[in-house]
C-alpha cells in the first residue's frame, strides 16, 4: 500500500506535489481527449461528416446524466479530502457510500426518462433534418451505458482524493483505448456504422467501470466501506449536493450551450455550421488537457490543507497552479492559432466544413492564455467547501456571459458573432474570478 495521504498533501513541497498530482491527471485527460478526437476522425471518415454532427447532438444529453456522477464525486471528494485532512476517516467512508447510492438513484431515473422521450429530446438538441436518424441510433445505445460512466466518473474523483493519481489516470485511459479498438472492429471491420460507434462507446464505459470496481476492492484503496455506509445521511447528502451542484450546474449549462449553439448555427449555416462546431468543441476538450489536469491535481491539495488549516500551503497551491496553467495555456494558444486548417483536415474532407472551421477555431481559442485564473479560482472555492462563490464563478463564463453574448453579438456580426462570444466571455469571467479570488486570499488565507 502506498504511503498515507497525510504525509503527501500536508508536508511535501507544493510544486513537486502539484506536478505529481497533475501529470497523471493530465495524461488521463489527454488520452481521453485523444480518444474523443480520434473517434471523431474515424466517424467522419468511415461514416460521414453528418455522423460527427449527430454525435455532437447526443453528447450534451449523455454528458449531463454522466455529469451527475462527476458532480456527486467532486462534491463528496471535497468532503473526503477535508475529512482526511482533519483525521475524520469515518466521515470519509460514509460520504463515499452515500456517493454511490446517490449516483445510482439519480442516473438510472434520468436514463429511463431519456429513453421514454427520445423522439422529443433529439430535435430539441439540434438533431434535425438528416441528422435525426443517426443521432437517434447513437443516443439510444449510448444511454444504456451512461450509468456505468457516471459511477466511473464519481469513483475517479474519490481515487484522486485518496492521493492515488496514477490509478485515476489508468481509469481514464482504459475506456479511451478500448473505445478506439472497438471503433476499428465495429465500424471499420464489421461495417456497423453509427450502431458500431454507439456500441464502441458503451463498451468502453463498461471496461472503465470494471477497473474502478477492482480498485476499490483491491489493497490499494483505503476506502473500505460496509453496507451501512450506503444509507443516505441527510447532513452528508446536503453537503454533497451543495458542492456537487457547482459541477452539475456547469455541465447543465454546457448542455444548454450545446443545445443553443446547435440550433443557432443550424439556422445560420445548416449541417455545415453544426459540424464545424462539433470539430471545434472536440479541440476544446483535447487542447486544454494540461490545464484541466492541473485543476484536478490542485483540488485535493487545496482541500486537504484547508481542512488542516494550513493556509500558507493553500495560498502556495493557488499561486503555483495558476502560474503553471498560464504557461501551458499560452503554449496551447500558440500551437492552435497557427494551424487550424491542418487540424480541420484531420476530421473531414468536406469542402464547406474545411472553409468554415479554421476561422471559428481561431476565435474560440483567442483568449486561451488567461483562462487558468478562471478555472483555478472557481476550483479553489469548490475544494474548500464554499459552494455559493464556487457555483457563481463556475457559471460566470457560460451562463452569465457566453449565453447572452451568442444572442447579442449575432445581431451585428451574424454567425461571426457566435464565435466572437467565446473570447469575450473568457475575458469577462476571468476578470470577475480574479477579483473574488484576490479578495478571498486577503481576507481568509492570511499568511500569518
Amino acid at each position: 500500500m502506498s504511503k498515507p495521504i497525510v504525509s503527501d498533501f500536508g508536508a511535501e513541497p507544493i510544486g513537486k506535489l502539484l506536478v505529481r498530482q497533475a501529470v497523471p491527471a493530465s495524461i488521463g485527460i489527454l488520452v481521453m481527449s485523444l480518444n474523443i478526437l480520434i473517434d471523431t476522425i474515424f466517424v467522419g471518415h468511415w461514416i460521414g461528416a453528418q455522423a460527427i454532427a449527430a454525435i455532437n447532438v447526443v453528447l450534451p444529453v449523455s454528458f449531463f446524466i454522466a455529469a451527475l456522477g462527476m458532480s456527486i464525486g467532486i462534491g463528496g471528494s471535497s468532503i473526503i479530502s477535508r475529512a482526511l485532512g482533519s483525521k475524520a476517516k469515518p466521515k470519509a467512508l460514509t460520504t463515499f457510500g452515500n456517493q454511490i447510492s446517490l449516483t445510482l438513484l439519480l442516473t438510472l431515473t434520468l436514463v429511463v426518462f431519456g429513453l421514454c422521450f427520445i423522439d422529443e429530446i433529439i430535435p430539441i438538441f439540434g438533431g434535425k433534418g438528416t441528422i435525426f436518424t443517426p443521432a437517434k441510433t447513437y443516443y439510444r445505445i449510448v444511454l444504456y451505458g451512461v450509468p456505468l460512466l457516471a459511477l466511473s466518473m464519481m469513483g475517479n474523483t474519490v481515487i484522486r482524493a485518496e492521493g492515488k493519481p496514477k490509478f485515476a489516470m489508468y481509469a481514464m485511459m482504459i475506456p479511451s483505448v478500448t473505445n478506439l479498438v472497438l471503433d476499428v472492429i465495429l465500424i471499420k471491420v464489421l461495417d456497423l456504422g453509427m450502431l458500431g460507434a454507439a456500441w464502441a462507446t458503451t463498451g468502453s464505459y463498461a471496461f472503465c467501470f470494471l477497473f474502478i470496481l477492482w480498485f476499490f476492492f483491491s489493497k490499494y484503496s483505503e476506502m473500505k466501506i460496509d453496507w451501512h455506509h450506503f444509507g443516505l445521511k441527510k447532513p452528508i447528502v446536503s453537503e454533497i449536493s451543495s458542492l456537487g451542484l457547482v459541477t452539475l450546474s456547469r455541465q447543465a449549462v454546457v448542455s444548454v450551450t450545446y443545445l443553443l449553439m446547435n440550433n443557432i448555427l443550424f439556422d445560420f449555416g445548416g449541417e455545415t455550421s453544426v459540424t464545424a462546431y462539433a470539430i471545434v468543441s472536440r479541440m476544446l476538450m483535447f487542447a486544454l488537457f494540461p490545464i484541466f489536469g492541473i485543476t484536478q491535481g490542485f483540488i485535493p491539495i487545496a482541500g486537504f490543507n484547508y481542512g488542516a488549516k494550513n493556509y500558507v500551503r493553500v495560498r502556495q497551491s493557488i499561486s503555483i497552479a495558476i502560474r503553471y496553467s498560464m504557461i501551458l495555456a499560452t503554449l496551447v494558444f500558440v500551437a492552435l492559432i497557427g494551424a487550424p486548417e491542418l487540424i480541420t483536415k484531420m476530421f473531414t474532407t468536406d469542402p464547406l466544413v474545411l472553409q468554415k472551421t479554421p476561422s471559428a477555431m481561431r476565435w474560440v481559442f483567442a483568449a486561451t492564455p488567461i483562462i487558468a485564473v478562471q478555472l483555478i479560482g472557481a476550483a479553489y472555492f469548490q475544494a474548500v467547501g464554499k459552494a455559493t462563490p464556487a457555483l457563481l464563478l463556475t457559471l460566470s463564463r457560460q451562463a452569465f456571459f457566453f449565453i447572452p453574448l451568442i444572442f447579442i453579438l449575432p445581431l451585428w456580426y451574424g454567425e461571426l458573432g457566435v464565435w466572437m462570444a467565446f473570447p469575450a466571455s473568457d475575458v469577462l469571467s476571468t476578470l470577475v474570478t480574479a477579483y473574488f479570488l484576490r479578495k478571498e486570499m486577503k481576507q481568509n488565507l492570511k499568511e500569518s
